[in-house]
């Protein structure tokens, strides 16, 4: 009982509170999109745009500007950039990707190591802080959050023939180009609220791990959509709960619950595989 006690204390606290709002919202979110990212091959563009959004942070802390301000224009300018450059034959995405990554990434580095008198809490940006989460953020992760599931109820049949066969969609007349751009932006916005308080290194593995976790045990587009964000707002709720108790990163502690489901769920597959195999031969 002591530990429901710990808990119910530290969710009295209103930026607790907030901010484990706002991480729901993210992680459904991140779940979601994540299923089309990873189908499609472009998971690591949750990675580079965690970097961009670093940078931008970065540069948003050296001008005194307000963060998302800046952040939120220039991630969606990257994931634009890494969609139309992934889509082309001039260079490997995966090149194009690490390519602006890294270098946001070092910029976003060498300017909150060079500005002088920023009070800026460099690991805060890394790994991500309780604090950061603030009204702001929670009224557009709840725009957001509507906007991505609604985008998943009204057009679902439209992003299930992207994701899989982009050739059909566009003999079918879907625009396939312009799904996956506002599937990129809504990705690049995902992020940016994110990692003020998961972090820049760690607010990928939202976008990856439920997906990836899903796809162990089920076959199906809509199973997996619907367990991917099931295993987000589960394994972000453990996680952020678990942050608050041991006094850790809240990044830190949701992506080792997500690796945790990730284990259990092949551990899971292996066991049917086995049972499955086993009748077989019977």
């Amino acid at each position: 009982m002591q530990i429901f006690h710990e808990i119910a204390y530290y969710f009295s606290y209103s930026f607790i509170l907030r901010g484990f709002l706002v991480g729901l919202i993210v992680a459904l979110c991140a779940g979601l999109l994540g299923v089309n990212l990873v189908l499609k091959r472009c998971s690591m563009i949750g990675d580079g745009l965690s970097h961009v959004g670093f940078g931008s942070l970065a540069v948003a802390a050296a001008m005194g500007a307000a963060p998302l301000s800046v952040a939120i224009p220039a991630v969606i300018v990257a994931a634009l950039l890494m969609t139309r450059i992934a889509g082309s034959k001039k260079m490997d995405g995966d090149a194009a990707i690490a390519v602006i990554s890294t270098s946001a990434l070092a910029i976003g580095t060498l300017i909150l190591s060079v500005s002088e008198g920023m009070n800026t809490d460099l690991e805060s940006y890394m790994f991500g802080s309780l604090l950061a989460a603030g009204k702001e953020d929670l009224v557009l992760c709840l725009i957001l959050g509507g906007a991505v599931v609604l985008s998943f109820v009204l057009i679902y049949p439209t992003l299930f023939a992207v994701t899989f066969d982009g050739s059909f969609a566009r003999s079918a007349g879907i625009r396939v180009e312009l799904v996956q751009t506002g599937i990129s932006v809504l990705a690049a916005i995902t992020v940016v609220l994110g990692m003020r308080l998961l972090g820049a290194l760690l607010i990928s593995a939202l976008i990856l791990f439920p997906c990836l976790t899903a796809m162990r045990i089920f076959s199906t587009f809509r199973s997996v959509v619907v367990c991917s964000a099931v295993l987000s707002l589960f394994c972000f709720s453990v996680g952020f709960v678990a942050s608050c108790l041991l006094d850790a990163p809240p990044g830190a502690t949701v992506v080792v619950t997500e690796l945790a489901a990730f284990l259990a769920f092949t551990a899971i597959a292996a066991i049917k595989r086995k049972i499955s195999s086993r009748a077989s031969t019977k």
